[in-house]
């Protein structure tokens, strides 16, 4: 058991992942789930009105246009051969296209063949980028590696600071400047000390300006150039934090940030406060960019590695009981 000055990082045993997963995407269960029961009730079969009015609440989920629309055709053909009889069965069929997605598009983290494996976080302010580095620091605190934390967020007030909180609870050791500081500096810093260290992971949280801005990706491009000056083939991943609130809005940063900073993954937070839960699989779709980890909540250990099969099934589960 690894303990803090504020209590143990050990999960709660008690919670299995499906079922933490599954109190995240309630509020979007409940929504699709109800949708997809009023589209079976309108006909005895799934017919072409039956089939758009799923296309739209499947778009009403956030599963995006595309997503939406390659569903429904697969459905269509299906139903062409042969009776789709039921809810449940719509619903078996729409969880084996749903996690195909997914599937397409997943990619294993490069292997790291000597420490420190170098994660950089990015993100606009607000999408609890900071918070989400504390948490992926006590995540790998749980599976017994050495963390080290960088404070290269030195445009944002109080940024510092917020990791440092996060640091004590874990733990985690963090290298830092003076809020104004040259992120690059610092982040040089962390560097030679991981590598001094031989640390597993190097956690690097860095500055959240609006992704309009041009000079935060130029930044970003210098503070890969100083990382590879250090670790040639790093960083080993660039993980964007989006949160799952802002839907379709989410999906445009991260088209920017993919394009500009060269993500490799996402960490989707807030996934327990909307019911447009269905974002993941449009950025998988659309970007095919993984999604790594999903922030379910707000306790240390409310950030889980992200899993298909048990997101899917937790997305089209039975409707909640009234």
């Amino acid at each position: 058991m690894i303990q803090t000055l504020f209590g143990s990082l050990d999960p709660p045993e008690e919670k299995g992942f499906f079922d933490r997963m599954k109190k995240a995407v309630t509020r979007t269960r409940d929504s699709l789930g109800e949708r997809i029961e009023s589209v079976v009730a309108m006909t005895r079969g799934l017919d072409e009105e039956a089939l758009e009015e799923l296309e739209m609440s499947l778009i009403a989920s956030d599963l995006g246009v595309h997503v939406a629309a390659e569903v429904t055709r697969q459905l269509r053909e299906r139903a062409k051969r042969e009776q789709i009889r039921d809810g449940a069965e719509l619903r078996e069929l729409l969880k084996a296209s749903l996690k195909k997605i997914l599937d397409d598009h997943e990619k294993p983290p490069v292997m790291v063949a000597a420490p420190p494996e170098v994660i950089v976080m990015v993100g606009v302010n607000g999408t609890g980028k900071t918070t989400t580095t504390g948490k992926l620091a006590a995540y790998y605190r749980r599976q017994g590696k050495t963390v080290l934390l960088c404070a290269a967020d030195t445009f944002r007030a109080a940024a510092i600071e917020q990791l440092e909180v996060w640091g004590e609870r874990t733990g985690v050791e963090i290298i830092k400047t003076r809020q104004g500081g040259d992120p690059s500096a610092v982040l040089f810093d962390a560097l030679e000390a991981a590598k001094a260290r031989k640390t597993d992971v190097l956690i690097v949280d860095t500055a959240g300006r609006l992704h309009t801005k041009t000079g935060l990706m130029a930044e970003l491009d210098k503070m890969r150039r100083t990382t590879q000056r250090l670790i040639p083939n790093a960083p080993h991943e660039v993980l964007l934090v989006l949160d799952a609130t802002t839907g379709q809005n989410g999906l445009q940063q991260a088209r920017l940030f993919t394009e500009s900073a060269g993500v490799t993954g996402i960490v989707l937070t807030k996934l327990d406060g909307t019911a447009k839960g269905g974002i993941a699989i449009a950025i998988a779709r659309e970007l095919g960019v993984p999604v790594r980890f999903a922030g379910i909540g707000e306790k240390v250990d409310d950030l889980l590695p992200f899993d298909s099969g048990a997101f899917i099934d937790a997305l089209l589960g039975e409707p909640a009981a009234k």
